[in-house]
């Protein structure tokens, strides 16, 4: 829909939003942009809708794949409350699309109701959605970005990963001894970390897109690879449960049996595993498998987040977290940054992101992009 002449001027004549009162509404917006599903293959996005005065009118949120956008659902809320949305300010989290897919351009939605100025935390860069800040300006709309900028990155930073790099976010888990190891000699590992730790790992498979582990791991643990809550129960959301190897999955393995839908991607080629996993629109991977894809995964510098999950307990011998990485000098260690430390009962969390970011993926590359594995590997996972 074309907008009115006279909607289009309300742009020029708008009251200009003091900085603090954009930078509160922003905040909020974040905050109502986390209410919505971290999985899945959307952005998790707010809007707050402000008059010109700064007072807030109206906010939305998206609520997942399939459901309003977070401008049109702010939209939808103000005219609910009777409030005309002509010469408000529109403060987002995630630049506003500018294509149809299964709703409408949320770029359109902003231009139609006559808003007169846009702040935006990140700009989309989706190359199938992006250009909505340059709609908005082309009608008049007067339109900031980088307001919250570092705030809004955080929040999106597996999905800017997946959309930038065109491979999901991998998350690497490991739960060890103090001394590193993932098993005693006799092979026992359960439960080397206590109950708040594996419940705290619980609620990040219920955020992710899928959980993978090596085929070697599905046959020896035969684990189920579910979420599931404190009391047993399995949460809304079920990840994907990827196994990653040539050997099947057995018929009767509990990876059969209740939980999200199973993926055996066979061979040993990470690179191409990965590739799969973005076609499906896997923007968030949780590796949880054994020592060997966890040393695949590191040796091909595929792994973006570590959750080291350690207990106060030395076991001397056994299997440890990983293998060889090929490293014969400390300068050529694999190194990450820390980001936070939780404690967890008796155990610690250490989150640890990689040092170095992700360059952004060419358009026509095919294979060897920045950020994906730098070699394949040969081992059985």
């Amino acid at each position: 829909m074309t907008q009115a002449p006279q909607v289009r001027a309300a742009a020029h004549t708008a009251t200009r939003t003091a900085p603090q009162a954009v930078e509160t509404a922003m905040r909020r917006a974040l905050a109502l942009a986390a209410q919505g599903p971290a999985y899945g293959p959307n952005p998790r996005v707010g809007c707050v809708l402000l008059d010109p005065g700064g007072r807030t009118v109206a906010e939305g949120f998206h609520r997942g794949a399939g459901t309003p956008h977070a401008e049109a659902a702010a939209l939808t809320a103000a005219r609910a409350s009777g409030v005309d949305p002509r010469g408000t300010t529109a403060v987002v989290t995630l630049e506003p699309c500018a294509h149809h897919g299964r709703t409408g351009p949320c770029a359109d939605a902003l231009i139609d109701a006559g808003v007169a100025v846009v702040h935006v935390a990140v700009g989309d860069p989706n190359p199938v959605a992006t250009g909505g800040a340059a709609r908005l300006r082309a009608a008049g709309i007067e339109v900031t970005t980088g307001t919250l900028a570092d705030e809004g990155e955080e929040l999106l930073r597996p999905w800017l990963h997946a959309v930038r790099t065109g491979r999901p976010y991998v998350t690497l888990k490991l739960a060890t001894s103090l001394d590193g190891r993932v098993a005693a000699a006799d092979g026992t590992s359960q439960w080397i970390t206590g109950t708040p730790a594996r419940a705290h790992a619980h609620t990040i498979r219920a955020q992710v897109d899928a959980i993978a582990v090596g085929s070697g791991t599905a046959l020896t643990d035969d684990p189920s690879l579910t979420a599931r809550t404190v009391d047993g129960g399995l949460f809304e959301h079920q990840p994907l449960r990827v196994v990653l190897g040539r050997r099947p999955v057995p018929d009767d393995a509990r990876l059969r049996g209740p939980g999200g839908p199973l993926l055996e991607l066979p061979g040993h080629d990470l690179d191409a595993a990965l590739r799969q996993l973005a076609e499906r629109e896997v923007r968030h991977l949780l590796v949880e498998g054994g020592p060997t894809l966890a040393t695949a995964l590191l040796a091909a510098d595929a792994v973006d987040e570590l959750h080291a999950y350690v207990a106060p307990v030395l076991l001397g011998a056994g299997a440890t977290a990983v293998g060889d990485l090929g490293v014969t000098t400390i300068g050529e260690a694999a190194r990450f940054a820390t980001h936070d430390i939780t404690r967890l009962g008796d155990d610690v969390l250490l989150v640890a992101r990689r040092a170095q970011p992700v360059q952004t993926q060419p358009a026509d590359a095919q294979h060897a992009q920045p950020g994906r594995p730098s070699r394949h590997t040969k081992e059985e996972i």
